[in-house]
C-alpha cells in the first residue's frame, strides 16, 4: 500500500473533522507519534489493525485511506433476478442458494408469501432452523418499509458478526397501480447504488405465471445478475443513472 497516499488521506480526513493529532490519537487508540509518522510518510508499513482503528475513528473506510478502487465503486452487493414458472423451478434455484449460505454460516433470510415459506421449510428440513422467514405482505406493505427494513436488517446482522447476508425476496404485485410499479422499480434500481457496499446477495424472485410482462421487463433492467440453473451477467441490465432517467 502506498504510504504517501495513506498519509494524505489520513491528514485530510482528520482536518475535515477539525481534529489535531492528539484528538485522533485519543479516538483511535494510536499514539500521536505513530499518526505523525503515517501522515508524513515516514512509516512505510501500516498494520491492518491500525488502519481499521483510524478509519473507524474518522468515519471513513479503509479503502478510502489506502486509495482503494472500492472507495468510488464499491462492488460487494450481488443483486439477482430469478424468474420461475413453477414451484419446482423456484425450489431448484432457491434451495441450493440457501443451503450454501447455511453451510458458510451466512445470515439467511426469505421474504415471501406463506405458501412459499412452507415449501422452503419442507425442502430444507432440519436446516430450516437456520433461516429467518418473514411475510412478504407485511414487509413489502410500502417502499419505505421495505427499504428501511432491509437497511436495518443488513446493518444489524453484519454488526452481530454475520460474514455475509443472503436474502430471497418476492414483492407483492397484486393491486399495484402503474405509478406504484414505477416507484417500485426506481427502488430496485437505487438498491444497486444505495446498498453497493453491503456484504449481501439479494435474489428477487418473479413468478412468470402471474407477474405482468411489463414488470418482468423492468426487473430484467434493474438486476445486474440472473439467477437460475446457471448464474450469468444480465445482458438487459441498465445502469441506475440510465434506468432512472428513462423510466416513465
Amino acid at each position: 500500500m502506498g504510504s504517501s497516499r495513506i498519509g494524505q488521506s489520513l491528514k485530510s480526513a482528520r482536518e475535515r473533522l477539525g481534529w489535531n493529532r492528539e484528538a485522533l490519537a485519543y479516538q483511535s487508540g494510536l499514539s500521536v507519534a505513530a499518526i505523525a509518522q503515517i501522515e508524513s510518510g515516514r512509516r512505510q508499513e501500516v498494520r491492518a489493525s491500525s488502519l481499521l482503528a483510524l478509519a473507524n475513528a474518522l468515519g471513513v473506510s479503509v479503502d478510502y485511506l489506502v486509495g482503494g478502487r472500492a472507495t468510488v465503486s464499491p462492488a460487494l452487493l450481488k443483486h439477482r433476478v430469478l424468474e420461475y414458472g413453477s414451484d419446482d423451478e423456484y425450489l431448484a434455484a432457491t434451495i441450493p442458494f440457501l443451503m450454501e449460505g447455511i453451510a458458510r454460516s451466512d445470515c439467511v433470510l426469505t421474504v415471501t408469501a406463506r405458501r412459499y415459506m412452507n415449501l422452503v421449510r419442507d425442502a430444507l428440513g432440519d436446516n430450516a432452523q437456520h433461516v429467518e422467514f418473514l411475510d412478504a405482505s407485511e414487509w413489502y406493505s410500502s417502499l419505505s418499509n421495505a427499504a428501511s427494513g432491509y437497511r436495518a436488517f443488513l446493518t444489524e446482522r453484519f454488526e452481530r458478526g454475520a460474514p455475509w447476508i443472503r436474502i430471497v425476496g418476492e414483492p407483492v404485485w397484486a393491486g399495484r397501480s402503474e405509478t406504484q410499479l414505477a416507484e417500485w422499480f426506481r427502488y430496485e434500481s437505487i438498491i444497486n447504488v444505495a446498498f453497493a457496499s453491503s456484504p449481501a446477495t439479494i435474489v428477487c424472485t418473479y413468478d412468470t405465471r402471474s407477474v405482468p410482462e411489463s414488470v418482468l421487463s423492468n426487473a430484467r433492467r434493474t438486476h445486474p445478475e440472473v439467477a437460475g440453473a446457471d448464474l450469468i451477467t444480465n445482458p438487459s441490465y441498465a445502469n441506475p443513472e440510465d434506468f432512472l432517467l428513462n423510466l416513465e
